[in-house]
């Protein structure tokens, strides 16, 4: 849940290959503050995704944070692995007050992300 100081992020992972959720896909989230250059990344925790594939517990966001990543150890949940891209990183722009839904779609040899709702 966010505050008019912080912002609250989900995610929801669709294997589009397969037509279902996916499962118990690792998730971390990190974030980062504004300021010169680059600011370094904190580890926010590290989560799964459940059976319907989504991730909705996860903290909000610190005071200040400018970015927020999603890791998505996408080559962990199909049996036998294979996947072309056994991670996907995320990065986006946070605004305070806001919830950003970030939802991937993945496939076998690509995937794609969007800001939902």
């Amino acid at each position: 849940m966010s505050t008019e100081t912080t912002a609250s992020v989900s995610t929801h992972v669709l294997d589009t290959g397969v037509g279902r959720p996916a499962a118990a896909v690792p998730v971390r989230l990190s974030a980062r503050a504004a300021g010169p250059g680059d600011a370094p990344w904190t580890v926010l925790g590290d989560f799964a995704t459940d059976a319907d594939g989504r991730c909705a517990d996860l903290p909000p966001l610190p005071e200040g944070t400018a970015h927020a990543r999603l890791e998505f150890r996408t080559g962990t949940h199909r049996e036998g692995g294979g996947d072309f891209f056994p991670e996907v990183a995320v990065v986006f722009a946070v605004v305070p007050g806001e919830h950003f839904h970030v939802p991937l779609l993945l496939g076998p040899f690509g995937y794609s992300v969007y800001r939902g709702s």
